[in-house]
């Protein structure tokens, strides 16, 4: 039974991307509000899919926590289903995202559209001086930058590797950072396309404070999106 609601779920994920870039590419045209619209639209629409059809429900904890203007915002990255939520919870993000993202129809489209940050890993120190600058005019938006520290999904379980990318995000924009813990791996694995019934959470944590030096600010980081991600994967007693 899994087996099959997963291949549902996954033709309703890769089918709606066409679809939506069919009916909806007039708003390529418009602004910024209404192409951002269209993205949070179709973000409501997968996790609908992955509700009904493989049987995973998204719980948003900490929202007391979600910053309502420019912020920079460090998650847990273990599942495509991390890319999807901040269009869900935040209201202008600006996902950093691999440049190899661009072409896929509908996504990469609108991400062109609404300005996201893509990344040319193969760069280097040239991609983070550019993701940087990036950052900087979209944080002026007063957008909600998204970054995932570890740079690429990980398996749940996986020993972490905080990349310096965020660092540079947090001094050069001298303003607290957001971080945000997940277990989404457990139900909607970094690999394959099986998709596991129970509740994915996405747990927003209080903010780390502007100024620290990058020994203390990378350790806090870590500790605190690692530790409340360990928890979720603890059953409930």
């Amino acid at each position: 039974m899994i087996i099959l609601r997963s291949l549902l779920f996954t033709l309703w994920l890769y089918l709606s991307m066409p679809l939506f870039a069919v009916l909806l590419s007039p708003a390529l045209l418009m602004p910024h509000r209404p192409a951002m619209g269209v993205i949070k639209q179709w973000a409501r629409f997968v996790l609908f899919g992955l509700r009904w059809i493989a049987g995973v429900k998204v719980e948003l904890r900490g929202l007391e926590h979600r910053p309502p203007h420019a912020a920079l915002v460090a998650c847990k990255h273990q599942s495509m289903l991390d890319v999807i939520i901040p269009f869900v919870v935040l209201p202008d993000p600006c996902v950093i995202m691999k440049k190899e993202l661009q072409p896929i129809p509908f996504f990469g489209w609108f991400a062109w559209k609404t300005n996201m940050i893509a990344v040319d890993r193969a760069a280097h120190s040239k991609a983070l001086k550019d993701m940087v600058k990036q950052a900087r005019a979209r944080a002026a938006e007063q957008r909600q930058i998204f970054i995932f520290p570890e740079g690429t999904r990980a398996e749940v379980g996986a020993a972490p590797d905080y990349k310096p990318g965020v660092m540079a995000l947090y001094r050069d924009l001298g303003a607290p950072c957001w971080p945000v813990a997940t277990n989404s791996g457990v139900h909607w694995p970094a690999r394959g396309f099986r998709r596991y019934p129970g509740t994915v959470v996405f747990e927003f944590l209080p903010p780390i404070p502007a100024g620290l030096k990058r020994p203390e600010f990378m350790s806090e980081l870590e500790n605190r999106i690692e530790t409340a991600s360990n928890a979720l994967l603890q059953p409930k007693t």
